[in-house]
């Protein structure tokens, strides 16, 4: 028999055909689309465990600076992945109904709930069910919206405030201000969201451990983002999930059950089993938050905005709002207390602002947005934090429609993963500058036409928010939280770092971006009031 043959001839064999298939496939993946023309690391063309253990390390967004600046514009990062550092690819890969999808690397990320996963506005790689699910929500993130969440911003900044001064002024332990901005951030978001906040800040402790787990989620799902199938392995192994769909298992996600219990408060229906939703979504006497105006899409448009969703945008929500906006206020201190001539101008601005009562608070040294609007210094240190330090670390890759496409000159095979990294494109010496990798706000100033021109082609090439129709929805919420809370603690106080011998040495050896960030000190400011 021809089978028992084989089967003979395999056995002995074995080694030797295992080492030819996986020849093959390391060949398959070198040649793949014919994508072997363009540069990069030879193990990378080869297997996507190359980007694996890169993006494990922590660091890649260094890794891909480097790389662009030995290979050019264009950088093979996996078999079939392209790293795009010329600008011009910002249009075709990020502009509008261009065709192109994102990547399994977003659905990694998707929440679980009761063995589900959950596609938000972020991690859907659906562009029709995007297109609509934004269109239901789209106005409760536009910027005229942002009037009716200050108060909202302003309850919890008070409190943080309140408490900072309580537990660190003139106080002998340091602030870890990272952890410390990222309680202030959930909490904000939370408020924003449910009319409440989480906790984080009056108890100053991580409540429930979501902090914690958020980030080792992120420390799980970046490098299991470079092999997708990993997921289905891990956190969406198909057995444990339809376990715990049966109510086996519980498998939903810690943060999800934050979202749920918070929503439950609101809507008691949800844990008896009712219909998830209340037949209206008036807010209760005060300005509407998000989920009054998620209940109001769900009205608006029953046959899309199902429960699910508005379950879907309360998760999201609960941390998708909080981390990159704590993430950006640390890089925006962080590198105002390793310039102190920027400071010292921000500073500057601040008290001549006041002088002139261009302030309505003289009392807690609140700053509403529009008054931030007026400080052109701020606005340009901001900038430059998020060009200098964007909080995506990786490309926003983007799969290739069918047929292909040109990108900045170039022609790729449809179905080729491509992508820029904002820490790529912030760092272009044609766009920023030759001093790009150094914090100077005044890149952003504007006396001429030409500066006018070049500060035009620098917004149009930050990628820190994405850009295009996956523009993160809650830009405008973020800049409410940042540009209000940076003037405004500068106002109330003084800051500086804590230096001690093994917190030096930690920094000497490791170089961490934030570890000096992490521990201030704090002293009252005496100069709110003038």
């Amino acid at each position: 028999m021809i089978t028992d043959q084989i089967v003979q001839v395999v056995s002995q064999h074995w080694l030797a055909i295992g080492a030819a298939v996986v020849l093959a496939w390391l060949l398959r993946n070198r040649y793949h689309n014919g994508l072997n023309k363009y540069p990069g690391p030879f193990l990378a063309s080869l297997t996507d465990w190359w980007r694996f253990f890169d993006v494990y390390g922590r660091r890649p967004e260094r890794s891909h600076i480097a790389l662009h600046k030995k290979y050019g514009p264009v950088v093979r990062l996996g078999p079939n992945t392209l790293s795009f550092s010329d600008p011009e690819a910002l249009k075709t890969i990020y502009g509008l109904n261009k065709g192109f999808i994102k990547s399994d690397f977003y659905v990694v990320q998707q929440s679980v709930v009761k063995g589900r996963s959950l596609p938000s506005l972020f991690s859907t790689t659906d562009n029709d069910f995007h297109m609509q699910f934004r269109r239901c929500v789209n106005s409760a993130f536009a910027m005229s919206a942002l009037v009716q969440y200050e108060p909202f911003v302003d309850n919890t900044t008070k409190l943080f405030l309140k408490q900072t001064e309580r537990l660190y002024i003139d106080q002998p332990n340091p602030c870890d201000f990272t952890r410390w901005l990222q309680f202030y951030a959930f909490d904000v978001i939370g408020e924003i969201t449910y009319s409440k906040r989480h906790g984080f800040i009056e108890k100053n402790e991580d409540v429930d451990g979501i902090v914690a787990y958020l980030t080792k989620l992120f420390l799980y799902v970046a490098p299991i983002g470079q092999i997708p199938i990993l997921d289905r392995l891990f956190l969406k192994n198909p057995i444990y999930l339809k376990l715990s769909e049966w109510g086996l298992l519980d498998a939903t996600f810690p943060v999800a059950k934050f979202a749920r219990a918070r929503m439950a408060e609101r809507l008691p229906e949800l844990e008896k089993g009712s219909p998830v939703l209340p037949t209206s979504a008036s807010p209760t006497g005060k300005s509407p938050d998000l989920l009054s105006k998620f209940l109001a899409a769900r009205e608006a448009r029953p046959d899309f905005m199902t429960d699910t969703l508005v379950q879907t945008m309360a998760v999201s929500m609960a941390f998708a709002g909080s981390e990159t906006t704590a993430i950006s206020l640390s890089s925006v201190f962080y590198f105002l207390l390793r310039n102190p001539a920027a400071l010292a101008r921000l500073r500057a601005e601040i008290d001549d602002a006041a002088r002139q009562g261009r302030f309505s608070d003289y009392e807690t040294g609140l700053v509403t947005w529009h008054e931030s609007q007026t400080l052109p210094y701020l606005d340009m240190c901001i900038k430059e934090a998020f060009r200098l330090h964007p909080a995506p670390g990786l490309p926003l890759e983007r799969i290739v429609p069918k047929g292909g496409l040109e990108i900045a000159g170039k022609r790729i095979p449809g179905g080729t993963i491509v992508g820029c990294s904002a820490w790529v494109l912030h760092r272009d010496e044609k766009i920023f500058g030759e001093d790009v990798d150094a914090f100077r706000p005044e890149r952003w100033e504007v006396r001429s036409e030409e500066d006018e021109a070049r500060v035009k082609t620098m917004n149009g090439t930050m990628l820190h928010f994405g850009m295009g129709s996956r523009t993160c929805i809650g830009k405008n919420i973020s800049l409410l939280e940042i540009y209000k809370l940076v003037p405004t603690m500068l106002r109330r106080f003084e800051v500086s770092f804590f230096f001690s011998f093994s917190f030096f040495f930690f920094f000497f050896f490791f170089f961490f971006f934030f570890s000096l960030l992490s521990l201030l000190s704090w002293r009252r400011r005496r100069r709110i009031i003038y």
